[in-house]
């Protein structure tokens, strides 16, 4: 789950964006009302950031009423409702859309990262996301994976040492590369070196790093790189993977799999709100 204040300050700000200094139309109605808002799937899919959410009509109106009917993972038919909304008229439709957005969003990731996990289900590969996200909803979307059944791979660039092709260039060399990082950051950080060749990959093998990402690499040489490896290392493969070649890396034996299409190209699930 995330934290209860880390979701209601994020909340505020989508807010803050939404209506700035006033809902010029709303808040030039002269009448109000208590209403019944149903939420509702209108595709099948998988909910994702229920409480997420609903949260942004506790943030606007502390007296709105909420029935949750689903709850995270829980598939989702066409037509099936979500949650029941009681409470003024006027408050509700002020959060609407960030509401939806934000469940839309999050239900479309954890939808797309399941077509993926579903494909791989029974091999040892696990699916993994990547930093490929929205700025200022990454820890959502991340959220969102693990409902679908992917796993997160790094958060940002503080929590794990990922060296790539342009940090080898820098330093002059994976060795080099490897060697000054390792004098600088706590033995508890793990460390992951990306390589796009076998040559690459043999180098890496003998220094001492975690995770090796095979970066845009066939079938077939991923079968070779899994097999020089040996076991020494985890083994994650990146690069073009999509839903119809995805089982075929799973079978190599590699580790993992990352993929920043589980976010960045999910589509996000048709869901409304609608006055009763």
């Amino acid at each position: 789950m995330l934290d209860r204040i880390f979701v209601r300050k994020k909340i505020e700000e989508f807010l803050l964006e939404d209506i700035g200094y006033q809902d010029i139309t709303t808040d030039n109605l002269h009448t109000d009302r208590e209403v019944e808002a149903l939420i509702v799937s209108k595709e099948d899919g998988i909910i994702a950031g229920i409480d997420v959410s609903l949260t942004v009509f506790e943030v606007i109106d502390s007296s709105i009423k909420i029935k949750k009917l689903k709850n995270d993972g829980e598939t989702i038919k066409k037509g099936e409702e979500i949650a029941v909304i009681r409470g003024s008229g006027k408050s509700i439709l002020k959060g609407e859309r960030v509401m939806l957005n934000i469940l839309q969003r999050m239900s479309g990731i954890a939808t797309n990262t399941k077509r993926f996990s579903e494909k791989i289900e029974d091999t040892k590969a696990k699916i993994l996301d990547t930093r490929k996200t929205t700025p200022g909803f990454r820890a959502f979307e991340k959220y969102a994976v693990r409902i679908g059944g992917g796993k997160n791979h790094r958060f940002a660039l503080y929590d794990m040492v990922m060296i790539k092709d342009n940090h080898i260039s820098l330093a002059g060399g994976i060795k080099e590369a490897v060697n000054q990082i390792k004098k600088n950051v706590s033995p508890m950080v793990k460390i992951e070196v990306e390589v796009s060749s076998l040559e690459e990959l043999k180098e890496t093998l003998e220094l001492d790093v975690d995770i090796v990402m095979l970066d845009n690499m066939g079938v077939e040489e991923v079968k070779e790189a899994v097999r020089l490896n040996s076991g020494r290392k985890l083994i994650e493969v990146s690069g073009n993977i999509t839903l119809n070649n995805i089982r075929e890396y799973a079978e190599t034996g590699v580790d993992f799999i990352s993929s920043g299409a589980v976010i960045h190209s999910a589509k996000w699930l048709d869901i409304s709100l609608k006055f009763i």
